[in-house]
């Protein structure tokens, strides 16, 4: 029993003395290839990952929901205004207003994170939440 611990040891620092060695070759060759020795399709990759990330900008990607009762003598938060805005700040805000026997909605143009429109104070507080 206590020959088969002793030989699991040796087993075991001699792996990790392998993996060592190889681990500070591998370490060598890479820093002395350098970033210009990156295979091609690897430059091709970053490429695309920036295009990828400026066609983004314009992406309606700021998003926020903000819920409430429009009406005080009507419970379950169902009115709501819904922010949809790109990087710039450009894009809309949506309204719904439930009453008793109706709904109405509206949409507000939005650019740069302001409106040229009066804003309600929950299209205000849509805004806000979807600004990073």
């Amino acid at each position: 029993m206590v020959l088969l611990v002793v030989l699991s040891l040796v087993v075991a620092v001699a792996s990790l003395t392998v993996s060592a060695v190889v681990l500070r070759r591998l370490r060598r060759a890479s820093d002395e290839m350098g970033a210009d020795a990156l295979p091609e399709d690897v430059h091709g990759l970053r490429q695309e990952v920036a295009a990828l990330r400026a066609e983004a900008r314009g992406s309606l990607r700021h998003v926020a929901v903000v819920r409430y009762d429009a009406f005080g003598d009507m419970g379950g938060r169902l009115s709501w205004s819904l922010a949809l805005l790109d990087d710039a700040g450009d894009g809309v805000v949506l309204t719904s207003i439930h009453g008793r026997s109706d709904a109405r909605g509206y949409a507000k143009n939005i650019a740069g994170w302001t409106c040229d429109q009066q804003l309600s104070p929950e299209e205000d507080e849509a805004i806000a939440h979807a600004r990073p």
